[in-house]
Order: structure tokens, then sequence, then C-alpha cells
């Protein structure tokens, strides 16, 4: 049995989580979740986006799934929308990588090109 307070703890966890999957926020970042995308490593990537954004008290991004995109070779595969308009597709993206994505273009407006395989303006 657990405690009451470690019991807490994993609530206000739990808490944090879905304020980060459900929030109303500039940037949008959907990760594709179909077959391929979960052999790849799609969950380990969205959870590790998960965790990042709460460590780091970020609650202005909504966190979303999408089925295959038909970049199976590219798979894990990102989609950063921000509030320009602009979608930033990254492939390949591990977790190490999904922490990288957070740090500089999430929180600092850099794009990691490495990973970069295609933009977009979304239209209005």
């Amino acid at each position: 049995m657990k405690t009451r307070e470690e019991l807490q703890a994993i609530r206000e966890r739990a808490k944090a989580a879905l304020a980060v999957r459900g929030s109303e926020g500039g940037i949008r970042v959907v990760i594709a979740m179909g077959t391929c995308g979960i052999a790849a490593g799609a969950r380990e990537t969205l959870s590790a986006l998960i965790e990042e954004l709460a460590q780091r008290g970020i609650s202005d991004v909504t966190v979303s799934q999408t089925g295959c995109k038909g970049l199976c070779d590219k798979e894990p595969v990102v989609e950063v929308h921000l509030p320009s308009g602009q979608v930033i597709t990254y492939g390949g993206v591990t977790p190490p990588v999904m922490r990288r994505i957070v740090a500089e273009q999430i929180v600092n407006g850099q794009i990691v090109s490495q990973y970069v395989i295609g933009t977009e303006t979304e239209a209005c």
C-alpha cells in the first residue's frame, strides 16, 4: 500500500501530464502514432515530450496524436505547429531528440534542422 503522500505525488504528476496534453496554447505538437510509428518508438517519444514539458513547467503547448503520416521510413514523425501557421515536420524523433526539440524549438524558438524532413504553412 502506498502512503497518502506518495498517492498525492502520483496524482499531482498525472494532473500535470493531463494539463500538458489538453492545454490551449499557441504551439501544438502532433506525434504520428500509426502502427509503423509505434513500432519505431513513437510511444516512448510521446512520453518523453510529456515528461519534458511537465518538468519545465510548460503548460501552454497542446500535445496530440494522429495516425499514419505515410512516412514509414522516417518514423517516429513529429509535427510542431507554430502560432504563425508554420509547421515543422521532424523525422527520426527518439526520446533524446524530442527533449532537444523541446529545449531548442519550443523554449528557444530555434528549429532543430538536423531532423527536419519538411516545412509548410497552414492555410487559415
